[in-house]
């Protein structure tokens, strides 16, 4: 009989926030993770920044939300905004004061949460070992084991074998395509700009989280900085795909001459221009490989569906994938999470990011806007109609396998 040695039960790829956040997990639970990143440190690019209350009770299952809050901070306010008409339609999660356990969400940059974990990681000593510049160039998934190749900053290259191969690393994902895993779906043909910039939003009326409604200045505004430095805010906003991109800087100064007037407060710490999706992988299992995050599932960020999809994909994955390598749980489980997480992106994730982004990047005068704003201005008035909303996010979870 052959022997195949393992470098570790599981080998992660990507170093965000779902790719770390299940190294943690699994690592708490013994199983020793090398997480592979192509990139040689954290990504700093502005990304996902908003934690929804459903996911903070996950959070703090692995022991992440407290340092996380204090990193970042919590918020229960929201306002829509009409620039057109300049009418502003203000509700917030207090609605929901004693019916759940965090009745509010995080405000965190994802690369701040990466720090987070990874400082877990090193002062738990847990058998988590990082590799910054691996850029993973093949994928063999065999019936019992899984080998990764990656290419190290120098070109030479690195051989992994583990029991289990999980792909988190992003829309881009080198291990779906590796696996000629098809990205269904269709990409929106305007162009999303993240910006992080400082301004006095607040005191020009700005809630904390604030979508602003425009077919051409629609923006999800959100404060990024709660501490007395302050002022660093995520704005982000869409122009035409046919503009060319590396004008995005170019133009900006005259988008934010509109609508951020107050130009001798106003200061770009970072953008990233990008493009967005409403894709699914075919598949979120093949044999012993596994996608989660935004390699499985990718949506526009209208409303923060996406990390928070990923969470909740990372929240049940843990267990399962834990319980699988312990001998506790059949893989059928891992089919379930395949499943399962695929239905609620594609039936519910999909469809409401979708229907966010058309309120939000859409006009107001049209029949479906009017009646979209008609829906918003219930938010305020409408206790029920505001709880519904804002327990939506808790329906995107799947319910953890027992074992």
């Amino acid at each position: 009989m052959t022997t195949t040695n393992r470098d570790a039960a599981v080998v992660v790829v990507g170093a965000g926030p779902v790719g770390l956040l299940n190294a943690l997990g699994l690592a708490r639970r013994g199983i020793p993770v090398i997480v592979l990143e192509r990139h040689e440190s954290v990504v700093r690019a502005p990304r996902a920044v908003v934690y929804h209350w459903a996911t903070l009770e996950g959070l703090d299952r692995l022991g992440v939300l407290e340092p996380a809050v204090r990193a970042g901070f919590l918020k229960q306010d929201y306002c829509f905004w009409n620039w057109r008409t300049g009418e502003q339609v203000r509700y917030g999660l207090s609605v929901l004061d004693g019916q759940v356990a965090h009745p509010y969400n995080l405000h965190l940059g994802q690369d701040r949460l990466v720090d987070v974990i990874l400082r877990i990681i090193a002062d738990e000593a847990l058998p988590v070992e990082v590799r910054w510049g691996r850029e993973v160039i093949g994928l063999r998934n065999l019936e019992d084991r899984a080998v990764v190749t990656a290419r190290r900053a120098d070109g030479s290259p690195e051989r992994f074998t583990a029991d289990w191969v999980l792909g988190a690393d992003g829309a881009g994902s080198a291990v779906r395509t590796l696996l000629g895993m098809p990205f269904e779906g269709f990409t929106w043909p305007e162009r999303f700009v993240a910006t992080d910039v400082v301004y006095p939003f607040e005191e020009e009326g700005y809630n904390q989280t604030t979508f602003l409604v425009d077919e051409v200045f629609g923006a999800i505004i959100v404060k990024i900085d709660n501490s007395d430095r302050g002022g660093l805010w995520r704005y982000t906003y869409s122009e035409p795909a046919e503009l060319p991109a590396d004008g995005v800087r170019d133009r900006m100064d005259g988008f934010f001459g509109t609508v951020l007037p107050r130009a001798d407060r106003r200061s770009l710490a970072a953008y990233s221009p990008y493009k967005m999706h409403q894709r699914c992988a075919g598949a979120f299992r093949t044999n012993r490989v596994l996608l989660a995050g935004d390699a499985a599932h990718a949506t526009n960020p209208t409303g923060g569906l996406g990390l928070t999809s990923g969470l909740f994909d990372t929240y049940y994955l843990v267990e399962a994938l834990a319980g699988v390598v312990h001998g506790t749980l059949d893989d059928w489980v891992l089919d379930h999470y395949a499943h399962e997480r695929r239905r609620v992106f594609k039936e519910s994730v999909s469809p409401a990011a979708t229907a966010n982004k058309q309120l939000v990047f859409g006009s107001t005068e049209t029949e479906a806007g009017s009646a979209a704003w008609e829906r918003v201005r219930r938010l305020a008035t409408d206790a029920e109609a505001a709880r519904a909303r804002l327990l939506f996010p808790q329906s995107l979870e799947t319910p953890l396998p027992v074992g």
